[in-house]
């Protein structure tokens, strides 16, 4: 299963990170410098959930993110899920 959000689109972000060596000037050193760049992958902070939809009056498993979650509370499940295209 991908680690895409169904609500949002969310989905995993690519970028790097740069690798720093030395002593900061103003600790006594003779300056930062940047040494390499290196890959990384920023994963999105994914939660599988079971949703009662009163309207439906039935469970719907799905996979979204903390702030699809807080989208949900906030416009309801049943409007929010539809709008998805997930009912």
């Amino acid at each position: 299963m991908a680690t895409i959000c169904q609500i949002t689109g969310v989905g995993v972000t690519r970028g790097h990170h740069i690798h720093r060596s030395g002593k900061a000037k103003k600790e006594g050193g003779i300056g930062r410098h940047i040494t390499k760049r290196v890959k990384r992958v920023i994963l999105p902070n994914l939660r599988k959930k079971r949703i009662f939809i009163p309207e439906l009056n039935k469970f719907v498993e799905v996979k979204l993110t903390a702030r699809a979650l807080k989208t949900l509370d906030k416009n309801g499940a049943y409007a929010t899920l539809k709008k998805a295209g997930l009912i």
